[in-house]
């Protein structure tokens, strides 16, 4: 028993935190304590009849206790938990406001875009989204994967290959085609702009800046802050002597 323990302690906060959501629905679900039908979103249900839980619900049902059940949260804890241990190291506060985020959106998409209407439960999409921004990430960007031992190719190109297997399989390919647009919106919002904005000297250098009751409530520091103290630690090394410029 004590196994399981420390392997579910191992993981980090806040990909732990979404695993236990998605266990705890998933199980009420199980004993017939809810029924998934007050789970799914619709705008109608939320905003008019004011059944707002559904706008977190719809983002931790992924299915009854089966196969299908434990490969989304082999991709929810995989992915997660890849980006909290890598690209958010020591930010929880950025890891939650980018999945705050990527909630947001589609949750927006879901309501306005015709395509993305039909879909009633929004955690595969988010799980997805996770695995397009750990892909496109730039320490990721030259990591070699393999589909089923047939063929090599680059993290990049992990969400696509996915999204050509549920067409292959014949799965719609609308849930993972919105976890991929929110991602990539993501992607260009954190990475691609604010270089955009240096390079051009722009006023706004970035756009996406977690708001600092998150950083007080997960005891994390901005990555501004961060940013920030590098120039002082170099600036103290180079007093101590040239030989520390051979490194």
């Amino acid at each position: 028993m004590a196994d399981p323990l420390n392997w579910y302690f191992d993981i980090p906060i806040v990909s732990r935190c979404y695993l236990s959501g998605a266990i705890i629905v998933t199980t009420a679900c199980f004993l017939d304590f809810v029924s998934p039908l007050t789970l799914y979103y619709n705008y109608d249900l939320i905003f008019q009849k004011g059944q707002y839980w559904r706008l977190i619900t719809s983002y931790l049902f992924f299915g009854t206790f089966n196969l299908d059940f434990l490969f989304h949260m082999y991709f929810v804890i995989r992915y997660c938990r890849l980006l909290e241990e890598g690209l958010f190291r020591g930010r929880a506060a950025d890891l939650f406001f980018m999945l705050a985020f990527g909630a947001s959106m589609m949750t927006l998409l879901a309501t306005t875009v015709v395509t993305f209407r039909k879909i009633k439960f929004l955690g595969h999409p988010l799980s997805f989204m996770m695995v397009y921004i750990w892909g496109r990430s730039p320490e990721n960007a030259h990591v070699r994967m393999g589909f089923l031992g047939l063929f090599p190719f680059s993290a990049p190109y992990l969400p696509w290959i996915l999204l050509l297997f549920s067409m292959f399989i014949g799965n719609p390919i609308e849930t993972d085609l919105l976890g991929i647009v929110v991602g990539h919106v993501y992607y260009f919002l954190e990475f691609v702009y604010p270089h955009l904005a240096r390079v051009r000297g722009w006023r706004k250098k970035k756009l996406l800046k977690t708001p600092r009751i998150l950083h007080f409530l997960c005891g994390s520091r901005r990555a501004e802050d961060e940013a920030d103290a590098g120039p002082q630690v170099i600036e103290v090394a180079v007093d101590q002597g040239d030989h520390l410029h051979q490194d």
